[in-house]
């Protein structure tokens, strides 16, 4: 079991409890598999029957199941929120929900629920002997003011993120590592990435790329864990499409439009969680507490966003930690601030993948990972 002890997993089962207080978990527990109602812990389980060894029986076969899917020969995600119930762990049962709260009528209210559940977060974790994946961007910047870890940023020598990461750096007067990246950076790493995470398609691997490549410096530089500000942008209301309410949305509501990013969080966080954990060190995840995750869900929407703020709740918070103009200051993607789209896009068409050709990032991608299969 990793991420709780089997006590509180027996509890919440019980209770059907899908926040007991951890940051994620998933495992098994009494012969059966579960995983946390956000997926933040990624489990797998042995896929199609023709990955099954030759000669082995099927009802003889015991369950295969790893936290990396590079262990099995087909690995298929364990749906969040689930309990297996057969033998094999092939079947499951949706044990946990996340609920859905009255929002609170007083701002003052909410936020302070908000800022306890941070605070709750960073207090329970563990974070020794952890860096700071830091953009300069709010979410970065609490979680590394929070810890008061070493400071990592990772992108090109011309990006934004590495500018937004120096002037952020100097405002809360901390020291910064700058990971400069050079072209070979993604040629070397991208098959890696593209291995531990099962994934190919280019912006899975775009937003992979620049958290193994910090977590690689982070873990030659001899620390344990590297600490992330994933989340925050699911919970608070960080995208556009929750304000826009378009075609990307089936939502009415801001509200409604967040709580659709946030079921989006059990699909993307195994792709994140995996690439770092390639790179050899541990994730650490503040803002996807389960303290943080339940404040949120009761934000009322004029604290989540509008036309003029995404995350207005939320910077509010960070506000009382960093420097206002970090707290209230918009950030590009990883991908695009650290220019890896940019220059991954750049080393596809010098390979012969233009960009007339449908996916021609991915398609490259696939390429670098067929050629490092056949060394």
């Amino acid at each position: 079991m990793r991420g709780t002890d089997p006590a509180t997993v027996r509890a919440a089962i019980e209770d059907r409890d899908p926040l007991p207080g951890t940051a994620g978990f998933a495992g098994a527990i009494d012969d059966r598999l579960v995983r946390d109602v956000l997926g933040r812990v990624p489990l797998f389980i042995e896929g199609a029957p023709n990955s099954l060894e030759a000669g082995e029986p099927e009802p003889d076969r015991p369950t295969r199941w790893a936290f990396d899917p590079t262990e099995l020969r087909s690995p298929e995600l364990v749906p969040a929120g689930s309990v297996s119930t057969s033998p094999d762990g092939r079947e499951t049962e949706r044990v946990w929900e996340l609920p859905d709260p009255t929002p609170a009528d007083d701002h003052d209210t909410a936020l302070e629920a908000l800022s306890r559940g941070i605070q709750n977060a960073v207090s329970t974790m563990e974070t020794d002997n952890a860096a700071v994946a830091f953009s300069g961007g709010v979410d970065s910047a609490l979680v590394a003011e929070l810890l008061d870890a070493p400071l990592y940023v990772v992108g090109f020598p011309d990006s934004h993120d590495v500018e937004a990461a120096r002037t952020a750096a100097a405002a809360m007067d901390r020291d910064l590592t700058v990971v400069e990246l050079e072209p070979a950076d993604l040629e070397r790493a991208v098959p890696k990435v593209a291995r531990a995470t099962g994934r190919t398609n280019a912006m899975d691997v775009q937003i992979a790329l620049g958290l193994y490549l910090v977590a690689e410096r982070v873990a030659e530089d001899g620390f344990d864990r590297l600490a992330v500000g994933q989340g925050a942008d699911e919970l608070f209301g960080g995208y556009e499409k929750v304000v826009r309410l378009d075609h990307r949305v089936a939502a009415e509501t801001v509200r409604g439009a967040v709580r659709e990013s946030i079921a989006t969080l059990p699909a993307q966080l195994p792709r994140d969680v995996c690439a770092i954990t390639a790179a050899g060190v541990d994730p650490v995840a503040p803002l996807l507490h389960d303290d943080v995750v339940d404040a949120a869900l009761g934000l009322p929407e004029g604290l989540l966003a509008d036309d003029q703020m995404r995350k207005k709740g939320f910077r509010t918070v960070a506000a009382d930690y960093v420097p206002r103009e970090i707290a209230y200051r918009d950030k590009k993607a990883v991908q695009y601030g650290s220019l890896i789209a940019r220059e991954l896009d750049r080393l596809a068409r010098q390979a012969g993948y233009k960009r007339r050709m449908d996916d021609h990032v991915t398609k490259y991608i696939e390429s670098l990972l067929e050629e490092s299969t056949l060394e």
